[in-house]
Formats: C-alpha cells, structure tokens, sequence
C-alpha cells in the first residue's frame, strides 16, 4: 500500500471470501509493527438515567492527551483538502461496516422526502436507502481495504433495540456495495419494522469486528431515518434506556480504532441528532460524526456536486479521528474485553405457511389476539393508552413524538390519554 488513496481510483483488490478480517491478516497500517494490549477502560453509565449525574461522573475518565481530541471541528471544504488530510495523517486505507435502521418510524418518516411511501419500499424507484448506500459505495469504497463489507439490520421485530441481523445467514461479509444492495432489496421485504431505536448494537458489532481484525481501523456507517428512541415524558437532562446504551456504546469504542457516522434520510427530525454528539460524555477522542443525507441530496445542484458534498461531510473528521487513534497507540491494538457479538441471521418471509410449520401454535387464542391487538404498533411493547383525532391508537410515549398517524398518514390534530384499569 505504497501510494495514498485517491476517491476516484481504486486499486484491484482480491474479493475472495477466504480472507477474513483477522488478527493474522496483513494490516495496511505500516507504522505498526506489532500488536499489544490496550488497558484503557471506557466510562460504565448503567443505572445513570441523569445526564448531568453521568457526565459528573466521567471527570475521573481521563486519559493523557485526550484534551486534544475531545471536540473535533469541521475544518475542510473540499474533497481535495480532506484527501490531503487523509494523506498527511498516513491513512493508506481502512475498512468500512454498514449498519441498516430497520424500525418501525421508516414508515412515516418519508412524508416529504419520499412521496409519503415507506423508506425501506422496494420498488422501480430506488428508495432512501438504496441512494444511501450506493453513494457510500462511491465515496466511501475506496477507503474500504478488501472491499469486504460486514452489513447488519437492526430494529426490526426480530431484534428491537438488544441485537443485530447479518444479511447473510453465515454472518460472512458482501463483497462490494453492488452485494450489499443486493442483499438488502433481498432482505427488507422480509422485514416487520418495529423498535425501539437503539445503535447500541450495530455499535457493539463493529467493535467484535474491530478487535477480531487485530485493531484494524475501520468506520462504521450507520444509515438511519430517526434519532434514538426518547419518551416524553422524560425529563431534559435525563437519558433514555435507548440513549444510555447508544453512547455507553459510542464510549466503549473510542478505546477502539473505529469512526462511526450515522448518516441520516428521511424528514427527521434532525435537531436531537445534531446536539447528541454534546451528550456524549468523556471519550478517548471524538469519534462519532452525523451526516444529513436529505438536506444535502435535496440541494439544487447537479448529482455529482451532491455526491462529492456527501463524502466531504462524510470524511470531515476521519484524518483527525485516525491521527488521534495513531497517537493513542489504538490501531494494531486489541484490548480484549470487547462483547462477543453472534448475529441473528436475516429474517426469512413470513407466510402462513411458516407459521403453521413453527413450533408456534397454528391458532392464536382470542385473548392472545386481543392482547396483541391492544400493543403499539410502534414500539410493539407499550399498550395502547393514546388516541388521535383519526381514531387510530399509540401509546402515549410513540404518540408525543410523530405528527402524523401511523397508520393512516393523518396529520395529528389532537392527542386523548386513555386510562385503563
């Protein structure tokens, strides 16, 4: 890997599934000459729903030069200075990890964006989903070491806001983003969004991922249509469950050589995501980077201009990100005490066929369907305890937090609390 990269050149590279990403295999990063064991520890904040608490707490979290590191601004403008940037702070190539949002909110978050259509709809046009990921293909692909892609869905009904999915049921990695598309017009029709949204796992994986390559530098992107979930009724400086697993997540891996940037479709909204980055309380270095893909897809400009406006605000932080785990001794390094991830396997279709095949029950009782009945169809754990003005029912939590009813698109005029016995 003598020459540093360029974005529109890419060096042909073996695409045999035999190499995995593992601690024997060749790093590309020859400033390092062998592996040792990180000691540093990330920040526990279970049991901290109180953010000013939590972030009291961390003062002791601190590590040498991490001053340096803790705020990482957008200083580039151009494609050609983030590249230069890339070259100065010896990043020859990394790998790339997708993460897909597969919950319930993908359904009315495309009001506006998306002709008021699901944003995981398959279809003749291609959706938000499928833009995203093949601009990240183009942007992003040739920072992608072996262009082999470990891909995962999360959210969906199968693994709510506790565990990911591969899209491939032998856990292996697509090669290139033309499989990567593939596999997701395969998989999301088989798909029953629902929730909570969490990243916390997606994050988790692409730690496993991290440690099992021997430290590799790698980015995750994770494409999403929402924040993380927040009831209502939570008050300002307190966190969710949702949210405190999200950024002890986004913690743990800044001891790791890992940038993640959550890349954003659909309506939003934005603003939340925009200040979660402050939520986030001592790191190892600024590690976490947000990307509004529909506002700059919606720009009046040409699709080039767009395309290259995405992989600056992709990249923005990546040469910093990478010089602060350089200096931190994180690339090469393997810490050991990374969660052992074991990935679902992709949903398969559901048919009455499969139903009745299960072990499941072939009938559902009468109680057991109204029981059903009576959970929200957004998070799919709540009951039920909020009407609109169009007659369908949330719970109170999911019901704060859309505009337009979930089910029939309505435009929210009214909200009823329902008390039940």
């Amino acid at each position: 890997m003598g020459n540093a990269l360029s974005l529109s050149t890419k060096k042909p590279r073996s695409l045999s599934s035999d190499r995995p990403r593992t601690a024997g295999s060749n790093s590309s990063f020859r400033s390092v000459s062998s592996r040792s064991v990180v000691t540093s520890e990330a920040p526990s904040v279970q049991n901290k729903s109180s953010f000013s608490s939590w972030k009291a707490s961390s003062k002791s979290f601190k590590y040498k030069k991490s001053n340096k590191y803790a705020f990482i601004p957008d200083n580039f403008s151009t494609l050609e200075e983030v590249t230069e940037a890339l070259r100065e702070a010896g990043l020859e190539s990394s790998n790339l990890i997708l993460g897909i949002d597969f919950t319930k909110s993908n359904e009315w978050t495309g009001k506006v964006s998306f002709n008021n259509r699901s944003l995981h709809a398959i279809g003749d046009t291609r959706n938000p989903y499928e833009k995203a990921i093949s601009i990240v293909g183009k942007t992003l692909a040739p920072f992608d070491e072996d262009n082999l892609i470990p891909c995962f869905g999360f959210g969906d009904a199968t693994t709510h806001d506790q565990e990911v999915f591969s899209f491939h049921s032998d856990h292996s990695p697509c090669q290139g983003f033309e499989e990567v598309l593939d596999c997701y017009r395969r998989v999301a029709p088989n798909i029953k969004l629902s929730g909570p949204t969490s990243y916390g796992p997606v994050v988790d994986a692409a730690i496993d991922i991290v440690e099992k390559s021997g430290g590799q530098y790698h980015i995750l992107v994770i494409i999403a249509d929402g924040q993380v979930t927040r009831s209502a009724d939570i008050r300002e400086k307190e966190l969710s469950p949702q949210e405190e697993k999200t950024i002890q997540s986004i913690v743990n891996a800044s001891v790791h050589p890992l940038s993640i940037v959550l890349v954003g479709v659909g309506d939003g909204p934005w603003e939340d995501m925009k200040k979660f980055d402050d939520k986030i309380p001592a790191r190892k270095f600024d590690n976490f980077q947000f990307v509004n893909f529909t506002a700059i897809m919606s720009k009046n400009v040409t699709l080039s201009e767009k395309e290259t406006a995405f992989a600056v605000a992709a990249l923005m932080e990546i040469p910093i990100q990478y010089k602060a785990a350089t200096e931190f001794g994180l690339v090469g390094n393997v810490t050991g005490k990374a969660k052992r991830i074991v990935p679902r396997g992709p949903p398969i279709p559901y048919t009455r066929r499969a139903v009745s095949s299960s072990r499941e029950p072939n009938n559902l009782s009468t109680s057991e369907e109204d029981e059903r009945n009576q959970v929200c169809a957004i998070c799919l754990t709540n009951k039920k305890d909020m009407a609109f003005n169009c007659g369908h029912m949330t719970c109170r939590e999911c019901g704060a937090q859309v505009s337009n009813c979930p089910i029939c698109r309505q435009h929210i005029s009214s909200r009823i609390r329902l008390y039940t016995g």
